[in-house]
């Protein structure tokens, strides 16, 4: 495994983090504890969830992945061992589907207090190393909008209040440091100039989607990960197994998540698969494992603190933590980059 500084701060995180919205909706607790062993026997360090999870959302099996992970780190007794970050939930408005969350979702100081005590409680632990905001109380461009349509709101929680409450977190010792998700740069830019400018915690990540048919990351926030170690958290590496090409040709191949559920169609959009074919065919060229080549395309961008992986078996996840290894030569390189200036960004 390799690791990195988790922004600016003084944690080695590993470049694989795993990601458990899985585990309570098409994964049961036992599946859930053996994807968490084989992940830390592998080297991986680093756990990603949200107070949500899982996906998708539904009142049913709302903060199941916190409970799984909770009931893992009460019996392996290793909490110390590892790098826990979860998420609170943003302005439920901005997200089908979440409305059952504390009856509406927002990012005031209430919110944001009531969210982390739950997740602490379903973790089973005192603190979080990473916490961070789901996505953004504005109306913006996120979850697969390209363009940018101002709108003008009068109710909007500010990032001010938002980021006071969770300096106070950290000031409380119960969150180590601030991270943010679904974010653009004017929003990663603002939360660190109220940062430098009312003495508050200072964010030190950013989850954002990024893959071979999404790297809109690169446009506007990539230069922010670098000049202000803000790195990036990227999630979606495979755009929901999208570039292993098993959904291919229509194929619907069973229990896989866009066989099961019609809400995700992110990555079905105009040139996807296009694109994805090309991505699959470039991989059998060399001799590649397709979801390999595009994990490991992640894994070397110099901006990326961490890769986000998700798997619903051992299989597929010890192939997608094995992509650490992978290095894809010059020609490999070469030959993503045309097949992006042929599709750029089908899938935002």
């Amino acid at each position: 495994m390799k690791y990195r500084k988790l922004g600016n701060t003084d944690i080695d995180v590993s470049v694989i983090c795993l990601g458990s919205m899985t585990w309570g909706e098409q994964n049961t607790q036992e599946e859930g504890f053996a994807q968490l062993d084989m992940a830390v026997d592998m080297g991986v360090n680093f756990i990603d969830v949200a107070e949500m999870y899982s996906v998708p959302p539904r009142p049913e099996t709302c903060g199941k992945s916190e409970e799984v992970i909770g009931h893992w780190l009460a019996q392996r007794g290793c909490r110390e061992q590892v790098v826990l970050a979860s998420k609170v939930t943003g302005r439920s408005d901005r997200n089908s589907g979440v409305g059952h969350i504390r009856d509406g979702a927002r990012l005031s100081r209430e919110h944001i207090f009531a969210a982390v005590e739950g997740s602490l409680k379903r973790l089973q632990t005192d603190y979080l190393d990473l916490y961070q905001v789901h996505w953004p109380e504005r109306q913006t461009n996120f979850f697969g909008r390209l363009g940018y349509t101002h709108t003008e709101e009068s109710d909007l929680i500010p990032i001010e209040e938002t980021l006071d409450a969770l300096n106070t977190l950290v000031t409380q010792g119960k969150v180590r440091h601030i991270g943010l998700s679904n974010e653009t740069p004017w929003g990663i830019a603002e939360y660190l100039r109220l940062a430098e400018k009312h003495n508050l915690a200072r964010v030190v990540s950013v989850q954002n989607p990024y893959n071979l048919i999404n790297r809109t990351y690169e446009v506007g926030c990539a230069e922010f990960s670098m000049r202000e170690q803000v790195g990036l958290l990227a999630y979606s590496p495979l755009a929901f197994g999208v570039l292993s090409g098993k959904y291919l040709n229509g194929a619907q191949p069973a229990g896989a998540r866009l066989t099961l559920f019609d809400r995700f169609t992110r990555y079905s959009k105009v040139n996807a698969e296009d694109a994805v074919a090309a991505y699959v065919e470039l991989a059998r060229e060399h001799g590649l494992d397709a979801a390999q080549m595009a994990l490991a395309f992640v894994n070397t961008r110099e901006f990326v603190t961490a890769n986000i992986i998700g798997a619903t078996n051992l299989e597929q996840l010890k192939s997608n933590i094995e992509s650490i290894d992978l290095e894809l030569s010059e020609a490999v390189l070469e030959g993503i980059e045309t097949i992006h200036q042929r599709y750029p960004n089908p899938s935002p």
